[in-house]
């Protein structure tokens, strides 16, 4: 009889680290959405003057759309940390699907996403007591709300980091 050495044999994600990766995905979503007004034309907040200075027209439309997908990418990888796929990879996936990433890889890389999230996007806790003057009154308050949820990213996705090492630790003893 033949083995299937893909198989996990590791316990399940807990309910709550379940909850904490859907919602770690959904983080990026204000900011995408704002981006992607931004990428459209509209001004969403800045003067006439702050859009132009930040370099929206022209090839930084195309900079906020990549950044608001490559954003929204990462925040999914999150639930690999807690669904099946991010215990065998899919097939797909070229030159490693149909394997088990390194429990131990895997750890060091979220380890290394949470602690770089956690220092980009903490300052932004703070965004109101930073003047702006490229923006309007509303539109600086509006954006300081939809960057805020990002400021819960690093810390998320370190506890589901530490979810997912001790089930592989689990799984293996």
């Amino acid at each position: 009889m033949t083995r299937n050495h893909t198989a996990p044999t590791v316990p399940a994600a807990p309910r709550w680290a379940v909850r904490a990766a859907h919602i770690t995905a959904l983080l990026t979503l204000p900011t995408g959405v704002w981006r992607l007004f931004l990428a459209a034309g509209f001004l969403a907040g800045y003067t006439e003057a702050g859009y132009a200075a930040a370099g929206i027209p022209g090839w930084g439309r195309v900079y906020v759309v990549l950044l608001s997908v490559a954003s929204e990418l990462l925040a999914l990888l999150t639930l690999g940390l807690v669904r099946p796929w991010g215990e065998v990879l899919p097939r797909w996936i070229p030159l490693v699907g149909g394997r088990r990433p390194a429990p131990g890889r895997v750890v060091a890389a979220a380890g290394v996403g949470a602690a770089v999230l956690t220092l980009v996007w903490t300052p932004f806790a703070f965004w109101w007591l930073v003047p702006h003057p490229d923006m309007t009154a509303s539109g600086a308050a509006l954006v300081g709300f939809l960057y805020l949820p990002l400021a819960a990213w690093g810390p998320l996705l370190g506890a589901l980091t530490l979810s997912y090492r001790r089930r592989h630790r689990a799984g293996t003893a």
